[in-house]
Order: C-alpha cells, then structure tokens, then sequence
C-alpha cells in the first residue's frame, strides 16, 4: 500500500513538467503564428498600395482619347461587328459618321478607303443615254439631270450615287471616298453594266431628223472591250491584276464577253448561275440583292388581309432551272386559294403584283433563266412568306440573316410532287406565319436601296469584308511563279454544290 502511494507521488512532477512543456510549446506556436499574420498583413498592404498606384498612374498618365474611345464604344455593337475588322454599319455609326478624322473613335478598325474611278462618260452617263434615245426620247442635256431607267439590277446606280454624294450626306456609310488613288484600299469601277446590257443592240436608236440627230448603232460588247482596254492602261489595275477593284456584273448576262479579263476582281452579282468556278465565288465576291420592283409593304403583321394561301405572277416560261415552273404551273393553277398567273414586267403587272402578295400568307419563289430572281425580294418587302424552290440559290447577306426564319425552302423533287406545296402550307398555323412576318419586317431594310442604312451601306459592308482576302492573294501572287492551272485556284470556293433540303 505505501509502495502504491509511494509510486503516485513520484508521478505527479511528471505531469506537471508535461504540462509545462505543453503550455511552452503552445505559446511558441501562437507567437509563430502572430508573426506570420502580421507579415502576412504587411503584404496586403503592400499589395494594395501598389494597386492604388498603378490605378492613379494609369487614370493620369495613359492618352485621353483611349479611355473615351472605350467609353464610346457603342453598346449595340453586335458580335459580329466585333469580329470583322472593317465592320461598321451600326446604330452608333449612324449617329456618329464615319471619316478620317473620326476613325480613332473605332478602336482596333480601319476605315474602309474607296477610290471612284472617272470613268470616260460612254460608260456611265452615256448608257442612259443611249437607253433613252432607244426607246425614242431625247436625253436631257445636262448630265445632272439624267434619269437612270428604273429595272431590277439597279446596284450598279445606286453604289455609284453614294459614292458620288457629298460627305456630309454620307452619315453612317462603312467606307469613304478618297481623292488619292495612293491612300485607296480599294478601286470601284463605275460601269452601268447591267442597264449597258437592256440598252438595246438589235436596232439602230436616235431620231431621223436633223443632221445632228445621226441614227447610231449602240453596242454592249463593244462597250465591254473598251472598258476592259480603258483599265488595261491604268496604273493601280495593272499594279495588281485588278483584285483590289469592284465591279457590279449584278444581271447574269452582264459582262459576259469579257468576265475571264476581269475575274480577278471583286464582282457583285445576283448568283452564280452563268459563272464557272474559277470565274467567281463566294470567297471572292460579294452576292447582291435585285431592286424589288413593287411597293413596299406598310402595314403591320398578321394574316386578316390577306386571304390567298400562295400567289406567283411572273413569266411561266423560262430556261435552264426556270423550267420547273410551268410544271409547278401545272400543279398549282386549280388549287384553291391559289393564284399563280403568267405576266411580264410592266407597270401595270407591277401593281397587279403588288396587291397580289400584299394580300398572300405564302409568295411562291422558283428559279429563273438562273437561280436567282427579282420576285424573292418583291416577297420580303411584302411581308409574303417566300417559299423558295431553287436548288442552287445563293442568297445575300447570309452572315447576318438566317434565312429559315423568313422563308420556307422546298428541294425541287418534293415541290414536284402533286399536292406537297399546298398541303404543307396549309398545315402552316397562324402563329408560325406571323412569327415568319416579324422576322421579314426585321430584316427588310436589307433589301430597299433607297434606305439610309439599308442595302447600300450592307454591300459596302459585305466589300469591305474582302479586304483581308484582297491582301493575302496580292502578297501570294507577288512570290508564285506564274503557271497554268488545270483545276480552280484557292480563291475559287464556291457555290452552292449541295442543292437545298426541305425546311420549314
């Protein structure tokens, strides 16, 4: 027992050394750990303090204009304007303008540069007058006061009027007129090429009375060589084999004796249905929209106006892919609520054609000679849903508008099947054509050359978008020594090879 007790007395010193040992090594540990906050804190400090300078130094120091320009930036800039470095049809331009002296307000962007050719008069002024001593009326004397003949590949007027228009009319425009063909990214040929082609080379034109008033023979081709000889002899063409000049071929037929000289070119046209590969492509060139030939539309969406399901008024006989339309003729001319009707372009089909579709739910869209045609914008501006059967159609603009939303497409050999088109259409619902119709009124600026910030500005647009291609290919052929080619060069990246599927 008194061992027992013996052995407890001896433990306790242990236990309290073990204690004091415990207690020791906690403080340690809390003054370890205090030292380390405190260094810790120092850091913070010191952190902060350098942030707050390099904020004061960067708000003081740095050039004004780069944090207004940022301020500036417009907040409707879409994704794509963020993308392409030479995009600019926005609402902010329009407010702001575009100029050389107003560019640095776009940050990381280059104002397009265009240089408008003067041309010699036969090649502009002088095709409409030509056009109009044809159609036996005597041209104004003053050129100022020349009326250009309104048909549906109006492009070519319409381009050459904006450039030729004063700057401060020019509010909102993607590019700019230059005066030195030195500061010029790009060279546009003004040739009424379309309007050259309708002029009239089958008959001699003018008036047979007074010797000053010489019957004259008016030819396209011969035109079409001059102007080729003419840019053969100008130094920024020959400095690069024209592939930085624009040129509108926008009817099919347009330029077509002379199209191998000029396909180096950006060409704007309406599609590529008489155009080889190595001709023209999408890469290359720019697809442009006709000039709708009937009123636009004004009312507002909705189907109680208009009580024919699918209407066509257009020639019933054509060429190549166009035939497919006296056979949808066949198929759909007793259909009710259906009115397709042959007629040619006239004043009077023109207003026939207009309260056609002004009062259709559905605007029948076949090809043509080719696989575009004017009729496909008569629709949009009409609100009529296009219905589109053309297996190789190539469409404008289609980097800024899906057109699934406001047409409906139908591969030719569905369309061929006896009640297909109808029967689909009329499984339509009401709510599903009117969100169709607000999609047509979104998107119809696009189509109407007259617009301030419609067709114009968006082919400028579409131009400006080639100028990175323009570059590479003008450095490429500066090292590559010339050969021939037995297939297309890489610039020819084409068509439309796949044809069309069904879709609604």
């Amino acid at each position: 027992m008194s061992e027992v007790r013996s052995k407890s007395k001896r433990s306790k010193p242990t236990t309290s050394s073990n204690l004091n040992s415990f207690q020791s090594q906690t403080q340690t540990l809390i003054s370890t750990m205090a030292r380390k906050s405190s260094l810790l804190k120092q850091t913070l400090a010191t952190i902060l303090v350098l942030l707050v300078v390099y904020a004061l130094l960067n708000t003081f120091l740095s050039p004004a204009n780069s944090s207004s320009s940022s301020s500036s930036t417009p907040k409707s800039m879409s994704k794509l304007e963020t993308t392409f470095p030479f995009t600019y049809a926005n609402s902010a331009s329009v407010e702001n303008g575009f100029s050389l002296e107003n560019a640095n307000n776009f940050p990381g962007k280059s104002v397009l540069k265009v240089y408008l050719y003067e041309l010699p008069k036969r090649f502009t002024h002088g095709v409409i007058e030509h056009h109009s001593i044809a159609r036996g009326r005597r041209p104004a004397d003053d050129v100022a006061l020349l009326q250009y003949p309104g048909h549906q590949h109006m492009a070519e007027w319409y381009l050459y009027k904006d450039l030729t228009r004063p700057d401060s009319d020019r509010v909102g425009s993607p590019v700019i007129r230059v005066s030195d063909p030195e500061e010029a990214d790009l060279f546009y040929v003004p040739f009424f090429s379309s309007l050259s082609l309708i002029v009239n080379t089958a008959r001699p034109a003018g008036s047979s009375s007074g010797p000053d008033q010489a019957r004259v023979m008016y030819s396209d081709e011969e035109n079409q060589e001059a102007l080729v000889d003419w840019l053969e002899e100008q130094e920024y063409w020959k400095r690069n084999n024209g592939r930085d000049h624009v040129i509108v071929a926008q009817d099919p037929n347009a330029l077509y004796r002379v199209i191998d000289k000029i396909k180096n070119s950006v060409l704007l046209v309406s599609d590529f249905g008489r155009l080889r590969s190595d001709q023209a492509s999408l890469i290359k060139d720019v697809i442009v929209p006709y000039s709708h030939r009937i009123n636009t539309y004004t009312g507002d969406v909705g189907v109680g106006n208009r009580k024919t399901l699918l209407f066509f008024m257009g020639a019933r006989y054509r060429k190549e892919g166009g035939k497919i339309r006296d056979l949808l003729f066949q198929l759909l001319e007793n259909e009710e609520d259906v009115i397709v009707r042959h007629g040619t372009q006239s004043r009077e089909n023109r207003r026939a054609a207009s309260q056609g579709m002004h009062t259709s739910k559905f605007c029948l869209n076949p090809a043509g000679d080719t696989p575009s045609a004017c009729r496909l914008f008569d629709s949009i501006v009409s609100l009529c849903v296009p219905v589109i059967i053309s297996d190789s159609i190539e469409l404008p603009f289609e980097d800024v508008i899906d057109y699934r939303k406001i047409a409906i497409f139908v591969d030719s050999t569905s369309a061929l099947k006896p009640g297909f088109v109808v029967s689909m259409l009329r499984g339509i619902t009401t709510l599903r054509i009117m969100q169709y119709q607000r999609e047509l009124k979104e998107v119809k600026h696009y189509f109407q050359y007259g617009e301030p910030n419609g067709t114009v500005n968006e082919i400028w647009r579409q131009v400006s978008q080639k100028l990175p291609l323009i570059k590479l290919m003008i450095n490429r052929d500066k090292r590559l020594v010339k050969r021939e080619l037995t297939e297309p060069d890489c610039s020819c990246l084409c068509t439309n090879q796949t044809g069309i599927l069904t879709s609604l």
